[in-house]
């Protein structure tokens, strides 16, 4: 009996140590807790990861630009607006005779020209349509800079520079629009040459004119046509001579191309030109063959060119000197060679390297006396990724042009770039 009354006495004493216990569990566990979320917050704070206010703060943030930023077709398809904020500083030695953008070396040097400018900077728009018309899927785009020649303030600054409009099918596609030519589907890489597409006049056939194009796909290889309008505009005859400029021409490719991983490949293309120009009561005949390639043959390089061989062959971009005018008045044609290669190595994701060289040369006794006979350039850049959007290139380039029977001349150019992609 007496036992059981010291048990009963002693139970309100455990009680009350249990609850101590407990209470003292729960601050120990609460202390745990906020030990924890100090710990997360540290290591947020190193590893550079934003708290949640920051982090909804920032979700908020990126709603708002995709509501500010969307654009919409009166359609109601949505439209995507691309491009580039591009500013340039740039320094062109006496050779190119004042002219901010220059294509080749002037037999009179003249002065050196230096400056800073935003025009080569380009707005694009393209959309993409659902399925439609027999189930080809219709896409377009158009693509607009504030180019105003080799000389700024020589033209009215807004122009056009390629629009088109697609629409692809399983097996072929046809499209429409302001493209370069079919015979000539790449560029070298460069941020100096936007108004104007590098190595013109030394090889680059870039000329962007109207044109209709039809593709045929069957496997690893392609044949292509175009339908294309050709502008008359050769230094090498009297503009009174230059009758009906606008003159309609067809240009064909074929193509073989192939992927052997996800970093290597190759694509060749062969390809030719045909054109008439009008001058005076004579037809010319303009016929170019050309040969052209893009391929990546071991990881992180990539070779890209082309080769042309013809004669009359200005409209494309190249050298204005198709014709030359006898003094009994009869006209022949400039038969020229040219073409530019590139090679470009992609150092790390941020930093890639590229060096490329072009020349048109014209068959000297095709030339009168003192036209540029012979354009070369060459140069290299190195284009380093600041940011995902942001671009940084340092670029130099040589323009040696020789002139029949004159003088041969070369200039220098130096150009510091910083572009904004959007």
């Amino acid at each position: 009996m007496r036992n059981w009354i010291l048990l009963f006495a002693a139970l309100p004493i455990a009680a009350q140590d249990m609850a101590a216990i407990l209470a003292r569990l729960e601050k120990l566990e609460a202390e745990n807790r906020d030990l924890k979320q100090e710990v997360k917050q540290l290591r947020d704070l190193v590893e550079g990861k934003p708290s949640v206010p920051e982090r909804l703060e920032i979700a908020e943030r990126r709603v708002e630009e995709q509501a500010s930023t969307k654009v919409e077709a009166a359609s109601k398809f949505p439209i995507t607006l691309t491009g580039m904020a591009l500013f340039q500083a740039f320094y062109n030695t006496k050779g190119a005779n004042g002219l901010d953008v220059p294509t080749q070396a002037a037999a009179t040097p003249g002065r050196a020209a230096a400056g800073a400018s935003v025009r080569q900077s380009v707005i694009g728009l393209r959309y993409d349509g659902p399925t439609a018309f027999l189930g080809g899927k219709i896409s377009g785009s158009m693509f607009m800079d504030f180019w105003d020649g080799n000389t700024e303030g020589a033209a009215p600054p807004f122009r056009v520079r390629t629009a088109d409009f697609t629409i692809d099918w399983k097996s072929r596609s046809v499209s429409a629009g302001l493209m370069r030519p079919l015979i000539s589907p790449h560029d070298p890489s460069s941020m100096a040459y936007i108004g104007i597409s590098p190595l013109t006049s030394s090889g680059n056939l870039w000329r962007w004119q109207p044109q209709v194009r039809f593709e045929q796909r069957a496997g690893l290889f392609k044949a292509q046509a175009a339908l294309m309008q050709t502008a008359e505009d050769s230094t090498g005859a009297p503009a009174n001579l230059l009758n009906n400029r606008r003159r309609p021409g067809l240009e064909l490719r074929g193509v073989a191309a192939k992927s052997f991983s996800n970093d290597r490949s190759v694509e060749i293309g062969v390809g030719g030109h045909f054109s008439e120009s009008r001058v005076g009561a004579q037809k010319l005949p303009s016929r170019i063959l050309s040969l052209d390639w893009l391929t990546t043959p071991v990881s992180r390089v990539t070779l890209s060119g082309l080769f042309f061989k013809g004669e009359n062959v200005h409209h494309l971009g190249a050298l204005r000197q198709s014709f030359r005018v006898a003094a009994n008045g009869f006209v022949t044609n400039v038969h020229s060679t040219g073409g530019w290669a590139q090679l470009s190595l992609a150092a790390t994701s941020r930093l890639t390297f590229n060096t490329f060289a072009g020349i048109h040369d014209d068959r000297d006794s095709d030339l009168n006396r003192g036209q540029n006979g012979r354009n070369r350039n060459g140069g290299a850049n190195v284009m380093y990724r600041m940011a995902p959007n942001v671009v940084l290139t340092f670029e130099g380039i040589q323009i040696r042009s020789h002139f029949v029977g004159v003088a041969n001349r070369r200039m220098n150019r130096y150009d510091l770039s910083i572009a904004y992609l959007f």
